[in-house]
C-alpha cells in the first residue's frame, strides 16, 4: 500500500513540475511572478477538450497544438501588454497578471459555462500492474511526457542562441545589452515558454482530472509553492519540487483524507518558506 501510494505521488508530481516550470521560468528571468499562470493551464486544458471533443484528436497528440497556440498568446500578452509595465514596481506587474487572470477566467466562464468536463479517453482507465503495484497509462504517458518537455527546455537554455540570450537577460541585464541581446525580444520568447509549457501542463491535467473555466486560482497557488519547495534559480527545482509536493500530498492525503490536499500544499510551503527559504535546489546569493 506504501509503495503504491508514493508511485502515485510521483506520478502526479510529474504534472506539478510541468505546471511550474513555466512560472519558474518566468520568474527567473524576468522577476515577474505570473499568478496568471493557472488561467493560461486551464486554457491548456480547453484547448485539449475541444480538440478532443470537435475533431477527435488524441490529447496525447493536440499537445503539440496547445502549446502552439499558448506560446503564440503568451507571446502576444509580453510583446503588447506587461512589456508596458516591465520596468515598473512588482505590486503593478503583480496588478497586472491578476487583471489578466481574472479576464481569461471569466472570457472562459462567459463561453463555456461553469459546467465541468473531462476528456474521456478510451484508455483512460487502463492500467498495468508491476508486482503488488499498479500503474495507469495515462498517468504514466503524462508523468513521461512532463519529463520530456523539461528535457526540451533544459536544451533550449543551455544549447541554443535563444537559450543563451536567456539566461544573460537573467543574469546581468545591461551586460546583455551591451553584447546585442534584444531584451524586449527575448523577454517575449521567456513569456511565450512559459505560457507554453503551462498548456502542456493544462493538456496532461485534462487527460487526469475534471476541469473548468475557474480551476486556474488552485493551480496557480500549486505552481508556485513548487517553485518555493524546489527552489528558484535552477532547471531542475520545479522537477524536484513537483515529486516533493507529489509524494508529500500522496502520504497526506493518504493519512488524513482528500479534503486536506490544498491543506497539506500550503503547510509544506509556510514550513519550507520559515526553515529553508532557498528551496531545496535554490541558489544561494
Amino acid at each position: 500500500m506504501l509503495l503504491q501510494i508514493i508511485i502515485n505521488g510521483i506520478l502526479k508530481g510529474g504534472l506539478y513540475a510541468l505546471m511550474a516550470l513555466g512560472m519558474s521560468l518566468i520568474w527567473g528571468v524576468m522577476d515577474i511572478i505570473n499568478i496568471a499562470h493557472g488561467a493560461f493551464i486551464m486554457l491548456g486544458a480547453y484547448c485539449t477538450y475541444w480538440f478532443f471533443s470537435l475533431l477527435g484528436i488524441d490529447p496525447f497528440i493536440s499537445l503539440f497544438l496547445s502549446v502552439a497556440i499558448l506560446f503564440v498568446i503568451g507571446y502576444a500578452i509580453q510583446r503588447y501588454l506587461i512589456n508596458l509595465v516591465i520596468r515598473a514596481t512588482i505590486f503593478i506587474t503583480l496588478i497586472l497578471a491578476f487583471g489578466i487572470e481574472i479576464f481569461i477566467s471569466n472570457l472562459a466562464l462567459v463561453m463555456w459555462s461553469a459546467n465541468v468536463r473531462m476528456v474521456q479517453v478510451p484508455y483512460g482507465a487502463s492500467n498495468f500492474s508491476i508486482g503488488s503495484v499498479t500503474i495507469p497509462y495515462a498517468r504514466l504517458g503524462a508523468f513521461i511526457i512532463a519529463l520530456i518537455i523539461a528535457g526540451i527546455f533544459y536544451y533550449i537554455l543551455n544549447k541554443t542562441r535563444l537559450g543563451r540570450s536567456i539566461r544573460a537577460t537573467s543574469q546581468d541585464l545591461d551586460a546583455a545589452r551591451l553584447v546585442g541581446v534584444d531584451v524586449a525580444k527575448t523577454y517575449s520568447f521567456t513569456f511565450g515558454l512559459g505560457v507554453g509549457a503551462a498548456g502542456a501542463a493544462g493538456t496532461l491535467w485534462a487527460v487526469l482530472f475534471p476541469i473548468n473555466p475557474m480551476m486556474g486560482g488552485v493551480l496557480t497557488l500549486k505552481s508556485f509553492v513548487v517553485v518555493i519547495l524546489g527552489g528558484l534559480g535552477t532547471m531542475f527545482g520545479p522537477i524536484v519540487g513537483g515529486l516533493t509536493l507529489g509524494v508529500a500530498e500522496a502520504l497526506g492525503t493518504n493519512w488524513f483524507g482528500a479534503t486536506y490536499e490544498n491543506l497539506i500544499s500550503f503547510t509544506i510551503l509556510v514550513l519550507v518558506l520559515i526553515f529553508l527559504p532557498k528551496g531545496i535546489l535554490g541558489k544561494s546569493e
